[in-house]
C-alpha cells in the first residue's frame, strides 16, 4: 500500500465519481462561491445525495439562480443561498454569525489573476479572497464545526501552488505585482493553511478533519472573470483545447468532503498526467508547504491581518 509523506495510508479511488457519494441526509455543507463553476457542481452533487447545502455567493440574484437550477434538477433538494463576500472580513463576520450548524465547510471560492486590486480592508485581492477570507471564515465557524458529524474543512487550492512563494516582504504587491505570481502565492497559502490546520487540530485533540483539494485544469468562469487582455484570450483558447469540464474538476473536492478513505492532511487532485485531468487521488503538495517556520509565519500573519485566532496551540 502506498503512503503519504507523513506515513499515512494513501486514499484510493479508481474512477471515483459523484455517483459514489453516499447518502448525506441530515448533514449540512457550506460551499463558498457556490453559484458557478466548481462550487456549483459541488453544491449540485451534494444536494442530489440529500445534503442540506448552504451555497454562498456575493450576488444574491446569482446565488438564487444557482439554487433554482439545482432544485429544477432535483426537486427534493434542500439548498439555500446566503450572501458572503470573502473580500470583506465584515461580510465574513455577518455570514458566520448566522450559522448554527455545519458538518463540512468547503472553502472553494476564489479569484484568479486580476489586475492588482485590493479588498475592503486594503489587502491584495487574491490573497484576501483565496486565503484570508477563508482563514477568517474557518476560524469563526470552528466551534460550530467541531459539533458536527464527521466534521471537515476542505480548502481548495491549485496545482499552481507549486510555483508559489509567500512574499512576506511585499505581501500585497504594492511594490511589484505579478498576476500569476500572486495567484500562486494565494494558492500556496491555501496548502500551508490546510496542512497547519491539520497539524494543530491533531496536536490539540480536536476531532475535525482538514483536507485540501485541487481540480487540475478545469474550465470555469474563473479564467474569464479575473484575467484581462491577451491573458484572458489565451486562457479561453486553452480552456477549449486542454481543460476538463467543471463537473470533473469538482470531483477532488467532493472526494475530500465525503469519502471515508480520506485522511486529515491529505491533498486530493486528479489522477491524470501532471494532475491536469482525471479522477480523484492523493497527490503530494510542494515540499516547502510543509515547512514549519513558513507555516507559523503565515499563520501569525493571517491572525494579525484578520484580527482572529483559532485558540489552537502550535506546540
Amino acid at each position: 500500500m502506498s503512503t503519504t509523506p507523513e506515513g499515512e495510508p494513501e486514499a484510493q479511488s479508481p474512477g471515483w465519481t459523484a455517483a459514489d457519494i453516499p447518502r448525506l441526509d441530515g448533514r449540512t455543507f457550506i460551499v463558498t462561491g457556490g453559484n458557478s463553476g466548481l462550487g456549483f457542481q459541488t453544491c449540485r452533487a451534494l444536494a442530489a445525495k440529500g445534503a442540506q447545502v448552504i451555497l454562498t455567493a456575493r450576488d444574491p440574484e446569482k446565488g438564487q439562480e444557482a439554487v433554482d437550477a439545482i432544485v429544477a434538477e432535483h426537486p427534493e433538494a434542500t439548498v439555500e443561498t446566503r450572501v458572503l463576500d470573502l473580500a470583506d472580513l465584515d461580510s465574513v463576520e455577518v455570514f458566520a454569525a448566522g450559522i448554527r450548524e455545519v458538518d463540512v465547510l468547503v472553502n472553494n471560492a476564489g479569484v484568479m489573476m486580476p489586475p492588482r486590486t485590493t479588498s475592503a480592508q486594503g489587502y491584495e485581492l487574491q490573497f484576501a479572497v483565496n486565503h484570508l477570507g477563508h482563514f477568517a471564515l474557518t476560524a469563526r465557524l470552528l466551534d460550530v464545526l467541531t459539533q458536527g458529524a464527521d466534521p471537515r474543512v476542505v480548502t481548495v487550492t491549485s496545482f499552481l501552488h507549486r510555483r508559489g512563494r509567500i512574499h512576506f516582504d511585499d505581501l500585497h504587491g504594492e511594490h511589484k505585482y505579478s498576476r500569476t505570481g500572486y495567484y500562486s502565492q494565494s494558492k500556496l497559502a491555501n496548502v500551508v493553511f490546510g496542512l497547519e490546520l491539520h497539524r494543530r487540530l491533531r496536536l490539540n485533540g480536536v476531532a475535525l478533519t482538514s483536507t485540501m483539494a485541487h481540480p487540475g485544469y478545469a474550465a470555469t468562469n474563473l479564467q474569464s472573470s479575473g484575467p484581462s487582455g491577451l491573458m484572458k484570450l489565451a486562457l479561453k483558447v486553452s480552456n477549449r483545447l486542454s481543460a476538463q469540464d467543471a463537473e470533473m474538476g469538482a470531483l477532488p473536492q467532493l472526494f475530500a468532503a465525503v469519502s471515508q478513505d480520506v485522511e486529515g492532511g491529505q491533498l486530493i487532485g486528479p489522477d491524470g498526467r501532471k494532475e491536469q485531468k482525471g479522477y480523484p487521488k492523493v497527490v503530494f503538495p510542494l515540499e516547502a508547504a510543509r515547512d514549519r517556520e513558513l507555516a507559523k509565519r503565515l499563520w501569525d500573519t493571517s491572525e494579525e491581518l484578520t484580527g482572529l485566532t483559532f485558540g489552537l496551540a502550535a506546540r
